[in-house]
């Protein structure tokens, strides 16, 4: 079927967008089919099919429409905050919170983009690149300290994935409102390579409640 613009009706398209992440994120990826997105959004397939071609290229743009919403979210969030520690705990904790509100949100960002294809999991990669890279900034700032030892060049992958995994493992498992009270162990696993154990130790308990 021949698709016109995307411009044909911007706010239906964002509603299909919303509720792809709302339905994938609920029923898994596999699990969603046109048919339910259209009954979750109340729209009719010529609604759809003005605007994509199928299934996957919906997903695909409602991930990068999920993703530009989460990175907006933690621009908001380091908004002020000068010292990348600062910025580190304000993104962190904003993700969270994020996260624990809108629990099919992460689930169709983390989780779901597994099944969804080659395609999706690139798009995660270049998000997780963009995540690490934020992460290494954490370098610089340690390196004008003195007697601070040079993190090895695999700490932001490892840091970034780390938290990744323990982020999947959660939203997997269905425990929505307890992602927040991660903050301060994530703080102590992401300080740690850049500033050593003491340093980790007063980020863990600076983010505690």
């Amino acid at each position: 079927m021949e698709r016109r613009p995307h411009s044909l009706n911007p706010a239906k398209r964002d509603r299909i967008l919303d509720g792809m992440l709302e339905t994938v994120g609920t029923d898994g990826y596999e699990s969603t089919s046109v048919r339910s997105l259209l009954a979750r959004t109340g729209l009719y397939r010529q609604a759809f099919y003005d605007n994509f071609s199928s299934k996957e290229e919906c997903f695909l743009a409602a991930y990068d429409a999920g993703v530009a919403r989460v990175e907006a979210v933690l621009r908001s969030a380091v908004d002020g905050e000068s010292a990348w520690r600062g910025q580190l705990r304000a993104g962190l904790a904003a993700l969270l919170d994020l996260l624990d509100t809108e629990p099919a949100l992460g689930r169709a960002l983390l989780v779901e983009v597994h099944p969804a294809g080659a395609a999706a999991l690139a798009k995660r990669d270049a998000a997780m690149l963009r995540a690490q890279a934020f992460l290494d900034r954490g370098r610089a700032e340690a390196a004008a300290l003195p007697d601070t030892p040079e993190a090895p060049r695999i700490a932001p992958e490892a840091v970034a994935s780390g938290i990744h995994v323990v982020l999947h493992s959660r939203l997997a498992a269905g425990k929505p409102g307890e992602l927040r009270r991660l903050l301060p162990e994530f703080m102590f696993v992401a300080v740690l390579p850049y500033f050593g154990s003491e340093a980790a130790h007063a980020e863990m308990r600076a983010a505690r409640p």
